[in-house]
């Protein structure tokens, strides 16, 4: 090893990726050890930082060369010391010149003090904050006037983020690539607006509700009123999430997703709201679409108070398939109820996208319309690689045993289907057709079913949400 030259054994440990690996390497020699510490460009500490600003410092000057930096206090105790706090901000502030993008996860003792501090990282472009109930509106602000190449905010579960003038001040810098924005409470959708400008660069939005809020802002008008007629530029917008949103009809959100024209990923998760105009309207502007996932809410969930019915049909998968060419994951799924709903895709629509567009991968939850028939359709469906059923209860035996017969198909996926058994799976027997095959909690369906139906094979069973 002492005769190999350094730039080798910097291209050797370039290859090692996992850090216990490393870790383990360095312990070989003095001159590995070195190395790998002047390499070493990404670092996840937590629990185990005790005490934790002074560890952290020997950590940073052991390392000098730090670009990714990742703090999590998943599952702390108070007895397992105490946690880092707006110190250890300082430090990491002081001893990481490279410092580009950073985790907090659960640090519960860091304020808005401590992301003052981060003002000074010139190059720190990417920021995560998960469960970091100290930290406001105002440390945010602070965080971003210092930090002018933002490029990546995601905020989870900050509670405490209530004013938005930082949304403001991002929107007039006109950096941010990628936006995650779940369950900060009390952020709406209405304060999207506030982006400004910066929707022209945004490639990644996520905007999530909390699920037990949405319902409580469904009336909120103010909230619909502040995006009436805006122009909201998204030529760049490549992926869009939005879970338990507000689309209201003609404006805010349901702008957005009519000028999308770039997008190749959308995922649509209980949104009120939305209707067929408004995938018609994505269809026809997002050619460039590859993956689409709608989890519609049932009939019974929408608020009674608004004036029409307000569902999806088959006109905007109809929409979808003579649009989008390019589409190859489709997912669609029915909240959780005692009544799904019968009254939006059908069948013949989903099929007819498949028929359509080179679908590679399938996914129906709760999709009471889709049966035997359907079964028999995918016979043709000469892209389909991956399939999953979850709850799909018109799916017999009879259905499943045409999986053999699917021209392309590798992977399948069974979930809480009451109407398959073992029987279903004797086809697939030692065929060696899927490389693999998931079953879970089908009640019907045994361990010693799914044995040979698949070169790999998962098997879990647990009945209790049929209880």
């Amino acid at each position: 090893m002492d005769d190999l030259p350094d730039q080798l054994v910097w291209d050797i440990l370039s290859r090692v990726k996992k850090n216990v690996d490393r870790n383990s390497a360095s312990l070989a020699c003095k001159r590995i050890y070195k190395l790998d510490n002047e390499q070493r460009q990404s670092m996840r500490v937590g629990c185990g930082l005790d005490p934790a600003n002074q560890a952290l410092t020997l950590l940073c000057n052991r390392f000098p060369n730090l670009e990714k930096v990742e703090i999590t206090y998943a599952g702390w105790m108070s007895k397992l010391g105490k946690q880092l706090d707006d110190q250890g901000l300082v430090i990491l502030a002081n001893n990481c010149p490279s410092l580009t993008a950073l985790t907090l996860s659960y640090c519960t003792f860091i304020t808005d003090l401590g992301l003052r501090h981060l003002a000074s990282c010139s190059k720190l472009s990417a920021l995560k904050l998960n469960f970091t109930p100290r930290i406001t509106g105002c440390g945010i602000l602070s965080f971003v006037v210092g930090c002018k190449n933002l490029t990546i905010l995601h905020l989870i579960r900050c509670l405490n983020v209530t004013s938005v003038e930082w949304l403001e001040y991002i929107g007039k810098l006109e950096t941010l690539e990628d936006l995650s924005i779940k369950n900060c409470r009390a952020l709406g959708e209405g304060d999207l607006i506030k982006l400004g400008s910066s929707w022209r660069k945004l490639k990644r939005l996520q905007f999530e509700v909390d699920a037990n809020y949405r319902y409580m802002k469904v009336y909120d008008r103010l909230a619909v009123d502040r995006w009436q007629k805006q122009w909201i530029p998204c030529e760049s917008m490549l992926e869009l999430s939005l879970v338990n949103c507000i689309i209201s009809p003609g404006r805010g959100l349901a702008c957005v997703l009519g000028k999308c024209k770039n997008l190749e990923k959308i995922h649509l998760d209980m949104c009120v709201g939305v209707r067929d105009c408004d995938i018609i309207g994505l269809a026809k502007k997002s050619s460039k679409l590859r993956s689409i996932s709608v989890r519609v809410p049932s009939d019974f969930s929408l608020p009674l108070l608004m004036n029409n019915p307000l569902r999806l049909t088959d006109e905007s998968l109809r929409a979808l398939a003579q649009n989008c060419s390019m589409l190859e994951s489709v997912r669609i799924s029915f909240s959780d109820g005692e009544f799904p709903s019968f009254s939006s895709f059908t069948q013949n629509g989903i099929l007819n996208l498949i028929q359509m567009c080179p679908i590679r991968e399938l996914a129906l939850d709760h999709v009471y319309s889709f049966n035997d028939i359907g079964m028999e359709a995918l016979c043709s469906a000469h892209y389909l690689e991956t399939l999953e059923l979850v709850r799909c209860q018109e799916i017999s035996d009879e259905g499943l045993q045409l999986v053999g017969q699917f021209p392309r198909l590798c992977s399948l996926r069974l979930k809480r289907c009451l109407g398959v058994t073992d029987a279903g799976l004797y086809p697939l027997a030692g065929t060696d057709k899927l490389d693999f095959l998931a079953v879970e909690d089908c009640p019907q369906i045994s361990e010693r079913g799914v044995q040979g139906a698949a070169r790999s094979v998962s098997f879990r069973q647990d009945l209790s949400w049929m209880y």
